[in-house]
């Protein structure tokens, strides 16, 4: 039992909190917590995200204030405040000093979009280098800086980052990060109220303007060239701009002239990541949640989640709930029962006889008559058993019809060469590799 009411242990614990961390900080994460009487200290949280970013950042603070019980874990309890539990994470918000009470006078930023924790890969080193290079000279690197890709790949995060970096190391700058839904939006109540003229000058007096998911600007052409018009007035002031995008700007249904001023700066690609990537976001994601994920089961999740950066977020997000609600290490086995729909097959590519003979006549220097010709020599018979091989694991067809594949060899001959090289492949190390090379290719 506590020696002090839960409110008042809470209340001891936010005034000795609110030294350390921003008023923002506090205002947006831990205000909104409130102390519940009980056994226990139980906090009534909007939403999952602030109870994790309660764990994840005060644990040791909390420490002070609540006591351990046997297992070493916090005497602490979270309910989810039934009304709130539709309440998106928490976002940054703060007034710039010329206009009060302004929709446009406010800077929405997501605290976890930094630069630091956007994990760099081959597919997107390029598009990082150059948000950071925008970061650290606003309207002096790349202007205006383009960024596209799919969904869930980060285009988002960087923005964000950017401005958090700018609002950072260049406080005199003014900032204004906004999708291009809330810009239609905000001429929309601007066109109400008759204060146009207001909103262009809060826009065109901007050092800094990010906007995301221009594509939605598409087939709207009064709204496209009041935005059009605003880049105009910011570029030609040196002012920086960075856009984002599901698609480059060539591929975007707008005006020619938009088009133009966009491709006029750097245009820069976030690719998918790779493997090594995926498993390097996993880890990271996992070791910020406080969960503990061996490197087997971020290979197999990052083997099954590849398109979506956001989706592999999710996986973290619901293994961790999984392993704290049921006390359980995760396991591959538990991956993939709890991800479920989330992990994804790659689809298969056809392959054809004709594609393994191509393939294997690169590999071997030979000419693809000769694989299906009848010659016994080594350079040929080899490379033409490592064809058949494998044509029998990786094409789903009769032994009958695939050995005629091959000049109107028997099915006893593919046979044959098949357990040859399967034998062959376990103590012949280059083999295995030049195996392990075909398939690549046959299956990329």
């Amino acid at each position: 039992m506590l020696t002090k009411s839960n409110t008042d242990v809470w209340k001891e614990f936010l005034s000795f909190i609110q030294d350390k961390c921003s008023a923002s900080e506090f205002q947006n994460w831990l205000a909104p917590i409130q102390a519940i009487e009980g056994d226990v200290l139980i906090l009534e949280v909007p939403n999952i995200f602030v109870q994790e970013y309660l764990i994840g950042n005060y644990k040791k603070d909390l420490a002070a204030f609540v006591p351990t019980q046997s297992n070493g874990e916090l005497a602490l309890q979270f309910v989810i405040s039934e009304e709130k539990k539709d309440i998106a994470l928490p976002l940054i918000s703060t007034p710039t000093k010329e206009v009060e009470n302004s929709d446009t006078t406010h800077l929405r930023l997501n605290p976890h979009y930094l630069f630091e924790n956007f994990i760099e890969g081959p597919s997107n080193q390029f598009v990082k280098s150059a948000a950071m290079g925008v970061a650290a000279r606003p309207g002096r690197s790349y202007n205006p800086l383009f960024i596209h890709g799919g969904v869930g790949l980060g285009k988002t995060h960087l923005l964000h980052a950017i401005a958090h970096h700018i609002k950072s190391h260049h406080k005199k700058l003014k900032i204004q990060c906004i999708t291009t839904e809330g810009f239609i939006n905000d001429i929309i109540d601007h066109l109400k109220t008759k204060s146009m003229d207001r909103m262009k000058r809060f826009y065109r007096s901007l050092d800094v303007l990010l906007v995301d998911d221009i594509q939605f600007l598409q087939s709207r052409l009064n709204f496209e060239e009041e935005l059009c018009n605003t880049f105009e007035s910011l570029i030609n002031d040196n002012k920086q701009i960075v856009i984002t995008s599901d698609k480059p700007p060539s591929q975007l249904k707008l005006s020619e002239r938009l088009v133009a001023r966009m491709e006029w700066g750097l245009v820069a690609n976030v690719g998918i990541p790779d493997l090594e990537t995926r498993v390097a976001i996993l880890q990271h994601k996992a070791e910020q949640k406080g969960l503990r994920m061996p490197s087997k089961v971020a290979f197999f999740i990052a083997d099954h989640i590849y398109n979506n950066v956001r989706q592999l977020e999710g996986a973290i997000n619901r293994l961790t709930a999984y392993s704290r609600l049921l006390n359980k290490e995760v396991t591959e086995e538990i991956a993939e029962t709890t991800l479920g729909e989330l992990l994804q097959n790659a689809p298969q590519k056809r392959i054809s006889v004709e594609n393994i003979l191509k393939c294997v006549a690169a590999l071997f220097q030979v000419r693809i008559s000769d694989l299906r010709g009848t010659s016994r020599v080594k350079e040929v018979a080899f490379p033409r058993q490592v064809a058949m091989y494998l044509a029998k694991e990786l094409i789903n067809e009769s032994l009958s019809k695939l050995s005629s594949s091959f000049g109107g060899k028997t099915h006893s001959t593919l046979i044959h060469a098949w357990k040859k090289i399967q034998e062959q492949v376990e103590k012949d190390e280059i083999l295995k590799r030049q195996i392990q090379m075909a398939r690549r290719n046959l299956e990329e």
